[in-house]
C-alpha cells in the first residue's frame, strides 16, 4: 500500500528530520512513496537530534528487497562502541507488490529511487522515497528560466496591485 504524499503539504504528525531539496532539481519526480526504515538505536537517537543528511542518497533493489545507500546518519554523540557506521547500507520496508511495481519501473523506464525526506510519523522513522528520472543541464537550465519568470511577474503583478506599477 503506497501512501502519496503531495509535496506543498506535510501531515501534521509528520516531524521532519532531512529532506533532499537537491533531489527536485537534479531530477523529475514522477511517483513518491513513503517507505519506512530499519535503523539500529543509536541511529534513532542521532536522528532525534536531526543529524542526517539526504544528499549523496538512493535506493537499490536487491533479491527483492529495497536498500536505503548513502545517506549519513552521523554517530551518536553518547553512543559506546555499540555505535553504527555513518553511512551503512539501511534496508527500507515496503510491501513485496510495492518493491515488485518499483523493481519492473526502475528496470524498464530507466528511472532511480531517490530519497526526499527522512522524517518521524508518530515514534517510526520513514523516508519519503521519489522514483525519478534525471534531468539533463538544459532541462535544469529551462527550470530556473521558468522560475526566474514566474518570481518576475509576481513581483510586477504586486506593484500593480499596490498601485507602484
Amino acid at each position: 500500500m503506497a501512501v502519496q504524499h503531495s509535496s506543498n503539504r506535510a501531515p501534521a504528525d509528520r516531524k521532519l528530520i532531512a529532506s533532499n531539496r537537491k533531489a527536485r532539481h537534479d531530477y523529475s519526480v514522477l511517483d513518491s512513496f513513503e517507505a519506512g526504515v530499519v535503523l539500529m538505536g543509536t541511529e534513532v537517537k542521532a536522528l532525534r537530534e536531526g543529524r542526517a543528511s539526504l544528499v549523496d542518497g538512493y535506493a537499490t533493489i536487491d533479491d527483492g528487497e529495497v536498500w536505503l545507500q548513502g545517506v549519513h546518519i552521523a554517530e551518536y554523540a553518547q553512543g559506546t562502541w555499540t555505535n553504527h557506521a555513518p553511512r551503512r547500507k539501511r534496508k527500507l520496508l515496503l510491501h513485496k507488490a510495492e518493491i515488485e511495481r518499483l523493481e519492473i519501473r526502475v528496470k524498464e523506464g530507466g528511472l532511480t529511487l531517490v530519497p526526499l525526506a527522512l522524517y518521524f510519523s508518530g515514534s517510526h522513522v520513514k523516508v519519503e522515497l521519489a522514483l525519478a528520472k534525471g534531468k539533463r543541464s538544459y532541462d535544469k537550465r529551462q527550470d530556473l528560466a521558468k522560475r526566474d519568470a514566474d518570481r518576475e511577474i509576481a513581483r510586477e503583478m504586486g506593484r500593480r496591485i499596490k498601485g507602484r506599477g
